[in-house]
């Protein structure tokens, strides 16, 4: 990991599913805004690495901008474990304990046989560690983004909850010699 590292990172296209749904690996992407895909498309850097979550929105995103991504594990979104297809409101309507706990330091809990999104954190930045120096693009999931810009600000992990990271929007950070430098965050390209 020599030298610097410039990163375009991608969240995916809209799930194609049931709103509310903590969804899983295999939940496919929509791609039904082609306008939308081709203008972010034009805006990444050719000839550049690329790398994927191995879920099947984020394979789908990345193929539909023209990439043909390596999968990295670690650029996985968090895992919600026992919760994971279940519907939000269905979960807080069982009544369970463990349902509001979590959301009472979402940060630090873990969803029963998951992770914490501070699990996450470390997860993404071993992943951060098998990018080669120079520019790549990291098509991933909202919480990958959120957990790259925590290491990259120094940010508690309850911080960098607070970051809106929308569908098919724009993250630009990069690994420079003296430390992280923060591009930009969230930006929408039409």
């Amino acid at each position: 990991m020599e030298g610097e590292t410039f990163l375009w990172l991608i969240r995916h296209a809209p799930v194609d599913g049931v709103a509310g749904t903590i969804h899983a690996m295999d939940a496919p992407a929509d791609l039904g805004d082609r306008a939308q895909l081709e203008a972010l498309r034009s805006c990444l850097p050719r000839g550049a690495a690329s790398y994927a979550s191995p879920a099947r929105r984020t394979v789908e995103t990345a193929r539909a901008l023209g990439l043909a991504p390596e999968l990295v594990p670690e650029f996985g979104e968090q895992d919600f474990g026992d919760w994971t297809g279940r519907k939000h409101d269905e979960l807080a309507a069982a009544g369970g304990e463990a349902y509001a706990d979590f959301w009472c330091d979402p940060a630090h809990g873990r969803p029963p046989g998951g992770e914490s999104f501070k699990d996450q954190i470390a997860r993404v930045q071993l992943g951060l560690t098998s990018v080669n120096a120079g520019a790549a693009t990291l098509v991933v999931h909202s919480g990958t983004i959120r957990a790259a810009l925590c290491i990259a600000l120094d940010l508690t992990p309850q911080a960098a909850l607070r970051f809106v990271i929308d569908p098919l929007s724009l993250t630009r950070i990069d690994r420079l010699a003296t430390g992280w430098r923060i591009v930009s965050v969230n930006q929408q390209i039409s």
